[in-house]
């Protein structure tokens, strides 16, 4: 297998009729999902997605891609094909699009409509070509055919790429449910006439290729969902991705077939429900939907809410209904419902809302109690199938952590695809398809960029740092006054904290230590602003780990007068 490498030099300039692939996200993580494949000089990128934040990231709202491998080079884009509409697909076009708006949009119907509604949102008016499966459409030296694939939400495609390097298929998210909701079958015959074709290069969705066997279907949801509702006396508030059209979709049957209004709750639920209802790919019966304020004066026994949060958002409707910091306030005896699973480090946010929702008397359902939820995402034995169906000459594992992407490459070995050409990258690293064999030849800058408010890419890793010192040490500020002219200590020091857990009256200990000390830099003729406050961080920051064994940031001011 080929491994990156942490001392990877710049590629080398691409042969001619070379097919050069770089993941500039998704690799090594769930999320900010973006690859760039170059032929001819020219572009072709697969999906923009975000990242969302984890704990040790304070402030932070969103992660995007680093676009900056593509700094001079976006004239020389011919599409931006989106595989589904996920946010950690397509939560980065906005940003993408600010840097040349004209990029064409290739994508499903159901995909685009709620790429549109975002962008509207950033005054954005995309030029956008709609494909469905079983479509042929070339731009540039890319010729592209469309296959369909089941998801956790509708009109999910994979994408055959051809150019004169030869034929990658990128499945984007997949799995193989066989009984779907809106019998969308993924294309196994299509994948299996590919295969017979020759797939050059296989990118395939790793996320669970951990899990042993084949996916449960959605309609196994079903009667579990009615059984919940059959037991609930008061309300039900179920939590879910605001995009899982099939999830809501069941969840309003249920709510018919037991004669309760539903309301949404969450300003993306909002919007994408009411994208997929114009639509038609949401069934809703009429008079069922009423608004919030309307549920808000129903008898509980008659109201269901779908809402967003199921993954613990600090700021979404769920987690704020748990910290009692919304105007739905639950009550002892709803039923709460987490219908989706659980995103790899989100899992200590999601029990601190069941245990907040438990504690308020609600009944929390969710996946680890309940059959609530399946995978949008194929397990292993189904891996093992695509990998036997389309006989890939090389293989390189997407869309997951590293223990899934490596996970998968086993998969791929024991099929049958010889390990040196199984090729494991990581955001950054380059890979050249040339000659029939796909290889790592080099790595480009790749870094986090961070949406802070208004502001992206200006956040910085250092920063970030001082966030974090800042939110577990505290800080504590040094004020001196200097003479400017003989460079004598006028005024102070005064030492005061906030949030080191140290009390201002100790303080009274190292003042003198500090006071000497400078004293013995104004005798030595020390009076630089720089070499003060420098002096004054060591004596501070000394005493304080010596006494308190904790390292918060210390803040010099000199003022000189």
């Amino acid at each position: 297998m080929s491994h990156p490498h942490p001392e990877l030099s710049p590629p080398p300039p691409l042969p001619k009729r070379g097919l050069r692939v770089v993941a500039l996200g998704g690799l090594g993580e769930i999320g900010r999902n973006m690859t760039v494949f170059e032929y001819g000089g020219r572009l072709l990128i697969v999906d923009c997605g975000v990242l969302f934040p984890e704990p040790d990231q304070p402030g932070v709202d969103l992660i995007l891609p680093d676009f900056g491998y593509l700094d001079g080079r976006l004239d020389n884009v011919e599409a931006l094909v989106l595989t589904h509409a996920h946010e950690d697909h397509i939560g980065a076009v906005p940003y993408l699009l600010r840097e040349r708006d004209d990029i064409p949009l290739a994508g499903s119907r159901l995909t685009l409509a709620l790429v549109r509604s975002k962008l509207t949102e950033h005054r954005l008016d995309p030029q956008t070509v709609e494909v469905r499966e079983g479509n042929h459409c070339s731009f540039g030296p890319f010729d592209l055919e469309f296959f369909a694939v089941n998801h956790s939400i509708p009109d999910a495609l994979a994408v055959a790429i051809r150019t004169p390097a030869g034929v990658v298929l990128h499945t984007g998210d997949f799995k193989m449910d066989q009984l779907p909701l809106d019998g969308r079958l993924t294309d196994l015959a299509g994948f299996a006439k590919l295969g017979t074709e020759g797939v050059d290069l296989l990118m395939s969705d790793s996320t669970n290729a951990e899990v042993p066997g084949i996916v449960r279907s959605e309609r196994d949801i079903a009667p579990v969902l009615d059984e919940v509702f059959a037991n609930a006396d008061q309300r039900v508030i179920v939590a879910c991705f605001a995009s899982h059209v099939h999830r809501v979709q069941q969840v309003l049957d249920a709510a018919a077939h037991h004669r309760r209004k539903v309301a949404f709750v969450g300003r993306s639920m909002v919007r994408n429900m009411g994208v997929a209802r114009d639509l038609g790919y949401l069934r809703v019966p009429g008079g069922l939907l009423i608004d919030l304020r309307e549920a808000e004066e129903m008898p509980p026994g008659e109201v269901v809410l779908i809402s967003t949060g199921s993954q613990g958002e600090p700021m979404s409707a769920l987690s704020r209904m748990a910290g009692r910091d919304h105007p739905i306030r639950v009550a002892a005896g709803d039923t709460v419902i987490l219908a989706s699973s659980l995103i790899p480090g989100n899992e200590t946010a999601v029990y601190r809302v069941i245990n907040g929702l438990t504690r308020l008397g609600a009944r929390v359902v969710h996946k680890e109690s309940a059959l609530v939820h399946v995978s949008g995402h194929a397990p292993a034995g189904e891996l093992l199938y695509l990998l036997n169906l389309v006989k890939p000459r090389n293989f390189m594992p997407v869309h997951g952590e590293w223990r899934h992407l490596r996970a998968h490459a086993r998969l791929a070995a024991l099929t049958g695809v010889p390990n040196q050409r199984i090729v494991i990258a990581e955001d950054g690293v380059v890979v050249d398809l040339v000659g029939g064999k796909a290889a790592i030849t080099g790595a480009v800058p790749c870094g986090y960029v961070y949406v802070d408010g208004l502001t992206v890419g200006e956040v910085t890793e250092s920063q970030l740092k001082d966030r974090r010192i800042l939110g577990e040490e505290g800080f504590i500020s040094v004020i001196l006054v200097v003479d400017a002219s003989s460079g004598k200590i006028v005024g102070g020091p005064e030492i005061h904290a906030r949030g080191s857990g140290i009390d201002e009256s100790a303080f009274s200990e190292v003042l003198p230590k500090l006071e000497e000390a400078l004293e013995r830099a104004a005798a030595d003729g020390v009076s630089d602003s720089h070499a003060l406050r420098q002096l004054a961080r060591r004596v501070i920051g000394k005493w304080v780990s010596d006494n308190y064994r904790r390292r918060p940031m210390i803040i010099p001011l000199v003022v000189e007068v």
